[in-house]
């Protein structure tokens, strides 16, 4: 057997398939990109057919110089980078680099990272898809040109340090109609009634809603309309007019796909789009389950809801073992992929479906555990049969009005008996109020008593609620905007550039993002337009698909896309965008200092610059008085971003905490208290008087790793003392 040198992008991923393999077996990781487009400069070569100029990364030579000597000396060279577009293109970068044919079978993927499907791949080496590359290119040379192009004219139309991108400009748009909509929005009054009904004396009260008046949708603008309905309510007769019992099914969630996993976990756990993505790429990469390592999901990175046969096959089984036969529908269930979509792999599901969410707690952090728990909560219940209610719908009339009554009871829980009634999915239940409303039923003609007609209430209409994270993600998949596996670096991008803030759970377009807004508004319609930004995607899949060529679609997204910036830049006046004064006055000169941008985020800065160039961080106050001093305690962060606590007279005062202040007192010593999160993301309060009983105890991990390194120390020192000893007995 020949030696062989297989190349990946992880090293976690590098260690774990390593294990898989026999010792002729050498992995390395390549951590991403080796070459790309040149940081100083554009890199493309507009007038010579969009020509990329590559370079070797930064910092990245001795990671070529020791892959260059590995395949020289090995056999066979493996390239199994990510299996999309990116990771097609960083095989096709190493194959220049290592001097391999693009054309030989030297190219494995596999979407999940288990023994079975890593030995299987290395079986099935393929060529290089030099179309996914063409793809890849095509977008990364047009995100350069916008980049290259759009960011200076920023600069000197509106502030120095802003950037545009293709993608994130829209998604800017979006979140800017969406603000703009909500301040414009005029509510209006409406007011509804419901009356309180039962079939006899003594029998169970149920809810009717008042829908129609003479056979039209009921309508109550104001206080003397809703008036007049509820005195024609009070005197009226209720008779059941039309009654309808059947069972209604509803059906499992789809598995989940990238973007679908980002909306949940947002929605259930509070992930962002940026950290469901991280922590699914370590629970694809791999995680050490005692003895062995692997990867517990499929690639994290897809648009298909397509699950493999021998998946559904498994997932079948294990819920017939555990719930029974009638768990599982007579064949199994098949869920759509939406036109749009690559299907390049199938959906995020666990690699194994025995491998339990509780037999594997013990090996996963809390977030990883949470997500894991999701994906396979999500994946087992959507091959389990469809949850059924019986459904009771009556109308019922009222001299000239129109009642509905509806109620629905579980009658089968189907895939909600695995989580016990509780929906794992994005959306809630459809009908989920109604299982709150127990309606009989009742046979036509039937005259019900009314127990008591409720006070009608007013109402206004709401405007269309903020973008979330979830929902701005699900809007960009809805319009075609990027590509799932961009989703985190946009939301994340846009929100590093200031052009939008997340307040809660809410995402808000700032002053400086209408200001870019309505700039590129203006200047380059064509550019954020949705539709065209939706179509410029659709031109890439056809380059992946051999149906378009790489150089001109660039060339019909160029030309008209370089004159409107050159019309801009003659054009269109400067923005002057007014600063933020503060109430901090500059200690060198007693002007009052103004708010100012970096990539670093917010400072303090001397309007009088030049002359004056004094500066000063941001004080972000926290309303607690320092118990040294009597400052006061602001938040800060380390070069690492971790935040703590510390007063605003350092270095004169010393306080410092990583648990975040409060203004509350000890009961016993009257010290000041703590607020401390665990790792499980709950909450303590403990006193800072290190003496005092409420105060927080030392953790024992740190002892006990103490413990462990002394220990691993002597015995250490026992093995060199013996082989020491058995080298002089030798001589």
């Amino acid at each position: 057997m020949g030696s062989y040198l297989i190349i990946v992008e992880s090293p976690t991923k590098s260690k774990t398939i390593e294990k898989f393999l026999g010792k002729n077996y050498t992995v390395k990781a390549s951590m991403g990109h080796l070459r790309d487009l040149p940081k100083s400069t554009m890199g493309v070569d507009i007038e010579n057919d969009f020509e990329p100029k590559y370079v070797n990364i930064r910092g990245k030579a001795d990671m070529i110089k020791e892959l260059k000597k590995l395949a020289k000396e090995s056999d066979k060279v493996y390239l199994a980078t990510d299996p999309d577009r990116e990771g097609e293109a960083i095989s096709w970068h190493l194959a220049y680099l290592l001097g391999l044919d693009e054309s030989d079978l030297c190219r494995i993927e596999f979407n999940e990272i288990t023994k079975s499907k890593v030995t299987d791949a290395v079986k099935h080496p393929r060529k290089i898809d030099l179309e996914m590359v063409e793809a890849q290119q095509a977008r990364r040379i047009l995100d350069r040109v916008v980049g290259y192009e759009l960011s200076p004219l920023l600069w000197r139309k509106i502030r120095k340090g802003l950037s545009a991108g293709r993608v994130q400009s829209v998604a800017v748009k979006i979140v800017a109609d969406r603000d703009r909509e909500i301040a414009d929005f005029v509510p209006e009054e409406y007011w509804t009634l419901k009356a309180k009904l039962r079939e006899e004396a003594k029998a169970p009260i149920f809810t009717a809603d008042v829908t129609k008046y003479k056979g039209k949708k009921l309508a109550l603008h104001n206080a003397v309309e809703a008036k007049k309905a509820y005195d024609d309510l009070v005197d009226a007769t209720y008779t059941v007019t039309k009654s309808e019992r059947k069972d209604k099914k509803q059906h499992a969630y789809p598995p989940f796909t990238t973007s679908t996993l980002q909306q949940a976990a947002n929605r259930r756990l509070g992930f962002s789009a940026k950290k469901t993505m991280s922590v699914a790429q370590q629970l694809y990469e791999g995680v050490s389950l005692g003895r062995s390592t692997t990867g517990l999901i499929t690639y994290m990175r897809t648009d298909s809801v397509r699950l493999a046969s021998e998946a559904v096959a498994s997932i079948r089984d294990f819920v017939a073992d555990k719930f029974g036969n009638e768990y599982i529908p007579a064949k199994p269930n098949f869920y759509s992929t939406s036109k749009s979509a690559q299907d390049a792999h199938e959906a995020i599901r666990p690699t194994d479906v025995n491998r339990t969410p509780e037999s594997v707690a013990a090996y996963l952090r809390p977030d990883q555990l949470k997500l894991y728990t999701l994906i396979w909560n999500r994946t087992v219940q959507c091959q389990m049969s469809d949850a059924i209610y019986d459904s009771t719908v009556l109308t019922i009339g009222a001299n000239d009005y129109e009642l509905r009554a509806a109620g629905q009871v579980l009658k089968f829980p189907g895939y909600l008996a695995l989580t016990k009634g509780a929906t794992t999915a994005e959306d809630d239940i459809e009908g989920e109020d109604d299982l709150k409303n127990k309606v009989p039923f009742v046979e036509v003609g039937k005259e019900l008593i009314l127990h008591k007609l409720q006070e009608a209430e007013q109402h206004f209409t709401e405007p269309p609620a903020h973008y979330t994270e979830a929902t701005l993600v699900k809007e960009l998949e809805a319009k075609g905007i990027g590509r799932p596996s961009t989703f985190a670096t946009t939301i994340q991008t846009i929100m590093d550039r200031g052009y939008v803030e997340k307040e809660q759970k809410k995402l808000l377009i700032t002053d400086l993002g209408i200001i870019t807004n309505d700039f590129l508004t203006d200047n380059f319609p064509r550019l954020i337009d949705i539709p065209f930004s939706a179509q410029m995607e659709g031109m890439l899949d056809e380059i992946a698909e051999n149906k378009a060529e790489r150089v001109a679609v660039l060339k019909a997204f160029y030309n008209p896309f370089h004159e409107a910036v050159t019309t801009a830049l003659e054009k269109y006046p400067k923005v002057d965008i007014p600063l933020e004064v503060s109430d901090v006055a500059c200690d060198k000169c007693g002007a009052m200092m103004v708010y100012r941008e970096s990539k670093f985020g917010r400072f303090l800065a001397c309007p009088n610059f030049p002359k004056c160039r004094n500066t000063k961080t941001v004080l972000n106050k926290i309303g607690v008085v320092c118990p040294k001093c009597g400052g006061d305690l602001i938040e800060r962060k380390t070069r690492t971003g971790k935040t703590f606590y510390a007063c605003d007279h350092y270095p004169e005062c010393d306080f410092n905490s990583w648990d975040k202040p409060l203004n509350q007192q000890c009961e016993l010593c009257q010290s000041m208290l703590v607020e401390h999160i665990d790792l499980r993301r709950r909450k303590h309060k403990y006193c800072t008087n290190a003496e005092c009983k409420n105060a927080r105890p030392a953790p024992r991990v740190k002892a006990d790793a103490k413990e462990g390194a002394e220990k691993k120390a002597t015995a250490k020192k026992t093995t060199t003392r013996k082989t020491t000893t058995k080298k002089t007995t030798a001589k």
